[in-house]
């Protein structure tokens, strides 16, 4: 039987990881823009490519939404 198999369409909202990183770990310079806060939230690539540093959680998941894709938490 010889039929046509249309591959899958690439996904339309890429994942991308939210997870809390401690500021500590974080380059000097990042820490001093950041200030006294103890945790940021970092979105990033399945590859591992930082997109974004952010304040908290919630603001971490609205910016990936606002740009088109779909945040999962890693821990």
């Amino acid at each position: 039987m010889n039929s046509t198999f249309k591959a899958l369409a690439e996904p339309q909202s890429p994942i991308v990881y939210v997870r809390p990183v401690t500021v500590a770990e974080l380059p000097e310079e990042l820490r001093e823009q950041i200030g006294d806060v103890e945790t940021v939230y970092s979105v990033h690539r399945p590859d591992g490519e930082r997109l974004a540093l952010v304040r908290d959680r919630n603001l971490a998941f609205s910016l990936a939404r606002q740009n088109d894709l779909a945040p999962v938490s890693a821990h």
